[in-house]
C-alpha cells in the first residue's frame, strides 16, 4: 500500500503526526472539515480479487474505518451495502461513489441502529439486494468523551452508547444469521479501549469489552455452521468521530509507540484478511491494530 520511497516505509512517518490543528465539530462529524483529511485508501489501496463476487454489509460505512473497509472490499471484488445515520447522507454518497468507481455495486441504507425495527429493515434490505450475505462488518459506534468520567455520563448518553454499540450489533446480527452463506464471515470492530480503558471514555470502553466477549461467544455458536466470527481492535484512528466527540485532538495518537494516530486506510487490510479465504482457520480471534500499544 502506498509508494515505495523510504519515507513511506517508515511507519512513524507514513502519515501525519501530532500536533494536529485544533478543531471541533458537532456529532457525527464531517470528513471534509477535518485537517488533515483522513486517508481511506482512495489513492493507495490496490485489490487482488480476494473477495470477488462476495456480498458485504458494513455498518457505519459513511466515513472513517467503515468507508475504508467498504472501499477495500470493493477493490477486492465485493459488492457492498453500507448503513449510515440519516444525517450522514452526504458522507454515505461519497463512500458509494468510491465503491462504484471501483467497479462494484454500492447500496446505502439510512438506519439508526438504536432502533430494533430499523435493524430489522436494514437486514431485510441486505437480503433483498443480495439474496444472502457473505460478510457482515459490525462497525457503527458512538462515543462522547467526559473529562469527569463516570460523574459526567448522563443516562441519555449511556443509553445512546449502549444501544448504538451493543444493541444494534446484537439485533442486526441476530436478524442476518439465518441469511449468512456457508463460509460467511462476521467481523466486529472493538477497540484498544476494551483492554486499556481511558477514564474519559468509560461507557464506550465498556461496550468495546463486551464486543470482545460477544465475538468469542458467537464464534463458538456459529462454528458448526461454517461461519467465522472475529474482531479488529483499532487503536486511535483519525476519523470524524474524534473532533466531534473529544475536546482536544491536537495530541491524538501521540501516546502510541508509533507516535501518531492511524489512518482509516491502515485498518482496512485487517478486515479484508479476516473476510478472505486465507483466514479460513481463524475464528474467535481479535486482531490488534493499535500502533504498538500493549494490551
Amino acid at each position: 500500500m502506498g509508494t515505495q520511497d523510504d519515507r513511506r516505509q517508515d511507519p512513524t512517518r507514513t502519515h501525519p503526526r501530532p500536533d494536529y490543528p485544533r478543531q471541533e465539530q458537532r456529532p457525527p462529524g464531517d470528513t471534509e472539515e477535518m485537517s488533515p483529511r483522513p486517508d481511506h485508501g482512495e489513492d493507495s489501496y490496490e485489490g487482488s480479487g480476494r473477495l470477488r463476487d462476495l456480498h458485504a454489509l458494513v455498518t457505519g460505512g459513511d466515513s472513517g474505518i467503515g468507508r475504508a473497509v467498504a472501499l477495500a472490499f470493493a477493490r477486492e471484488g465485493a459488492d457492498v451495502l453500507i448503513s449510515h445515520l440519516p444525517e450522514e447522507e452526504k458522507e454515505a454518497a461519497e463512500t458509494c461513489r468510491l465503491v462504484t468507481d471501483s467497479g462494484r455495486r454500492a447500496v446505502s441504507v439510512a438506519a439508526d441502529l438504536r432502533d430494533e425495527a430499523q435493524c430489522a429493515h436494514l437486514a431485510e434490505q441486505a437480503v433483498k439486494e443480495f439474496g444472502g450475505l457473505d460478510i457482515l462488518v459490525n462497525n457503527a459506534a458512538y462515543q462522547m468523551a467526559q473529562p469527569d468520567s463516570i460523574s459526567g455520563i448522563t443516562t441519555d448518553q449511556f443509553d445512546r452508547v449502549m444501544r448504538t454499540n451493543l444493541y444494534g450489533m446484537f439485533w442486526l446480527t441476530k436478524a442476518l444469521v439465518p441469511h449468512l452463506r456457508k463460509g460467511a464471515s462476521i467481523i466486529n470492530t472493538t477497540s484498544v479501549q476494551a483492554f486499556q480503558p481511558s477514564p474519559h471514555l468509560l461507557d464506550y470502553a465498556m461496550t468495546k469489552g463486551a464486543i470482545v466477549t460477544f465475538t468469542k461467544g458467537l464464534a463458538a455458536h456459529l462454528a458448526g455452521d461454517g461461519v467465522r466470527v472475529n474482531a479488529v481492535a483499532p487503536g486511535p484512528v483519525w476519523t470524524p468521530l474524534i473532533p466531534a466527540t473529544m475536546p482536544d485532538t491536537s495530541e491524538f495518537g501521540a501516546q502510541t509507540p508509533l507516535g501518531r494516530a492511524a489512518q482509516p486506510a491502515e485498518m482496512a487490510p485487517a478486515y479484508v484478511f479476516l473476510a478472505s479465504r486465507e483466514a479460513s482457520y481463524i475464528t474467535a480471534e481479535v486482531m490488534n491494530a493499535t500502533g504498538g500499544s500493549r494490551l
